[in-house]
């Protein structure tokens, strides 16, 4: 039996005032049927990134919830920080995990931009698999000039003009609304405060000008070192420990190192399992070789504690492929904090 299971990663205009990030991930959890994963918060950037998963309605509406609320507690006209951003709600990804299509998350994707452009008065443009132009599949085209430079453009330009909602931005911004395949947000960090390295490392490996396939960057300045920044839209095509020798290759040319990099929500397993596996240089590599695979493996095989049903989570820690859906092997990360979060429930835990 097939689970429908969506993901969200909304990105929100807050890093600074916790506790505005707090009533944001409130809203969420508030909806039934919805499981929050992870969140954390950048000073530097300003920003926050929230991830759950649930059923596609359960999403939806959580999604909903979380964009009025971050709408009635940021003002953009106050907000400073390093990353590119239009709005309170910045961007509102949707993933098919299992037991859904990627047409069906570009549908969820246009329900809730209608919802948001309506009702919550906030112009919403759609991108990547939902985009309704080609010019608008890229979030960085969408985001060209940030909230200054779209407030005045929306109003007289007919290019910028939203999918959803008013020709004018209020203190919420605007909100960019898809749907797209499983992404790793990856930052590098050097041993300079030399932000000119980061910005040409940055246009060296992004795809957009002549870098590696599936790779948007961009250097800046954060805590006082230079960072390259990356979306990675497409780990098994371009993986993690290519990205990272490119950037180290370049660092050396102009007499700097990376000194450590950091995860933004979540990553699949399997991109961390074949780092690994490339830099140890092991041969002839199975996945059932990992202790965790094999339990994960064994436990797929059984039922949920107290007769729970947990088949939607089993089919995530067994690895399967799922049509339509992606790889599911490539989020057992998230069937595994599913699968915590249902149990401790039934154990009176949180």
């Amino acid at each position: 039996m097939d689970f429908p299971l969506v993901e969200c990663i909304p990105n929100f205009s807050e890093g600074r005032r916790l506790e505005v990030v707090e009533e944001i991930v409130a809203a969420i959890k508030s909806v039934p049927n919805v499981f929050l994963l992870d969140y954390s918060s950048d000073a530097d950037h300003n920003r926050s990134v929230v991830t759950f998963v649930g059923s596609p309605q359960g999403v939806e509406d959580a999604a909903y919830a979380a964009i009025a609320k971050a709408a009635e507690l940021i003002d953009l006209e106050k907000h400073e920080g390093e990353h590119p951003r239009i709005g309170a709600t910045d961007v509102v990804p949707f993933v098919p995990i299992t037991g859904i299509s990627m047409k069906e998350c570009v549908e969820i994707a246009k329900r809730l931009g209608e919802r948001v452009g309506e009702e919550l008065g906030i112009p919403v443009y759609l991108y990547e698999r939902a985009a309704t132009r080609p010019d608008r599949e890229n979030l960085a085209t969408i985001r060209k000039g940030e909230y200054e430079g779209l407030k005045e453009e929306i109003k007289t330009n007919p290019d910028r003009a939203p999918d959803y909602g008013p020709n004018q931005l209020g203190s919420a911004g605007a909100t960019v609304i898809g749907a797209r395949s499983p992404l790793i947000a990856y930052n590098v960090y050097l041993d300079t405060d030399d932000v000119t390295i980061a910005e040409k490392i940055g246009r060296a490996v992004r795809h957009s000008s002549g870098g590696l396939r599936f790779v948007k960057g961009l250097g800046m300045l954060v805590d006082g070192k230079a960072q390259v920044s990356m979306n990675l839209t497409n780990y098994e095509r371009t993986p993690v420990y290519r990205v990272v020798e490119m950037i180290r290759r370049e660092a050396v040319r102009y007499g700097a190192n990376i000194t450590h990099s950091e995860l933004i929500g979540l990553i699949p397993q399997k991109a961390l399992i074949d780092a690994a596996v490339w830099y140890l240089q092991l041969d002839d590599f199975s996945e059932e070789q990992v202790l965790e695979s094999r339990i994960q493996s064994a436990q797929a095989e059984r039922k949920g504690k107290l007769g729970l049903d947990t088949g939607f989570m089993d089919m995530l820690a067994a690895g399967t492929s799922t049509p339509g859906g992606g790889s599911a092997a490539a989020e057992r990360v998230l069937a595994l904090r599913i699968r915590r979060h249902v149990l401790n429930r039934f154990d009176g835990g949180g």
